[in-house]
């Protein structure tokens, strides 16, 4: 799970959680990991791939950051998720 600024306004306001998952996953096994560790229902899960930026290291040799997979999920009204 992911804990930004944009991710906790999306929860409290929203009732959607933010997930960093695999590249290789999919909207069905997102729905169905949360839905069996959480005990929540879910109604709708969107997908985002990141492409990593390119930066500069101190010696001047470009690097690439790594890509990335989120997974933002809304539950059914009245479900929460509580972190502990």
């Amino acid at each position: 799970m992911r804990l930004t600024e944009k991710a906790s306004k999306l929860s409290s306001n929203y009732g959607q959680y933010t997930f960093e998952v695999y590249p290789s996953a999919t909207k069905h096994t997102v729905r169905e990991a949360v839905e069996a560790t959480f005990k929540v229902t879910v109604t709708r899960v969107n997908i985002q791939n990141i492409k990593g930026k390119p930066k500069r290291s101190r010696t001047g040799r470009p690097t690439q950051k790594s890509d990335s997979k989120r997974a933002i999920v809304t539950l059914k009204q009245g479900d929460k998720i509580e972190l502990v």
